[in-house]
């Protein structure tokens, strides 16, 4: 099992040519065969039992092989990081935060971030769940699936300029639909930050570990397993219905998409 299997990402992979010269020296050096994933994750679960800045190893990256050129998706470890504790710190109140984050930590990560203010990170990622706005970057045609060393896994992948335009689409269809809201800044900051990088980079939605609970829960219910999954479909669906009108055929849609991801976030809960 992956050392994180409760992480989904999006990603973005930018061609080698966009970074300095000493990075793509660095990204040159690492096989396309290189499980970065599983190194990845690693650090990842290594850094809930020891605090340690994420500064204190270099950054690794996720590389791919698109047409014939390289593309790099940086970890940006030390982003995400300092993401995750303003995350964490806004849902607590501040007379608690010290007993869960010593200000020395606080310390040594805003020291790692700070010369990195310029710069975004390459990945999102989400736990126990897949919001449903990735999947709208997505056509069912741009989907793999399959099994490898960590079990089964789904991976969408596209070009940079088309997840843009059909992100841009999906909020016309929100905003017509409802108005102004959560959903429609939602879309607003993908579409934002997917502004940030190359035009010629590679957007890619990896189910991750929750692939392999989505098999399960699939095969549970007497479908096939991952190939029963039309998450895309059914997002496609529902946007279709609600641009015409068809409040039915939108409204089942999204609750097929709700139900199927809701058995998988239950397991948030037993672990």
């Amino acid at each position: 099992m992956r050392p994180t299997p409760y992480v989904a990402s999006l990603r973005v992979y930018e061609p080698i040519d966009a970074f300095s010269p000493a990075d793509q020296l660095r990204w040159n050096s690492i096989s396309l065969d290189s499980h970065t994933g599983r190194e990845e994750e690693l650090r990842a679960l290594h850094r809930t039992i020891v605090s340690e800045p994420p500064t204190l190893k270099a950054d690794g990256a996720h590389i791919i092989d698109y047409n014939g050129k390289r593309f790099i998706s940086p970890w940006s470890t030390a982003q995400r990081c300092w993401a995750a504790l303003e995350y964490f710190k806004n849902s607590l109140p501040s007379s608690v935060i010290p007993f869960f984050l010593p200000d020395s930590l606080t310390d040594a990560l805003w020291e790692s971030i700070e010369g990195l203010e310029n710069k975004v990170s390459h990945i999102i990622s989400e736990t126990w769940i897949i919001p449903p706005r990735w999947f709208s970057l997505f056509t069912p045609e741009e989907r793999h699936r399959g099994n490898n060393a960590d079990g089964p896994f789904t991976i969408m992948r596209t070009e940079l300029s088309q997840a843009k335009k059909r992100c841009i689409s999906t909020h016309q269809v929100i905003l017509k639909a409802f108005g102004p809201g959560l959903v429609e800044k939602e879309l607003i900051q993908l579409l934002n930050w997917l502004d940030l990088f190359d035009p010629k980079s590679i957007v890619e939605c990896d189910y991750g570990g929750l692939a392999q609970y989505l098999e399960n829960s699939l095969i549970k219910r007497g479908e096939e397993g991952l190939e029963a999954d039309c998450s895309i479909e059914n997002v496609t669906l529902s946007l279709e219905g609600l641009s015409i009108g068809d409040r039915t055929l939108a409204g089942k849609n999204y609750q097929f998409l709700v139900s199927r991801w809701q058995e998988i976030s239950r397991f948030e809960s037993c672990n």
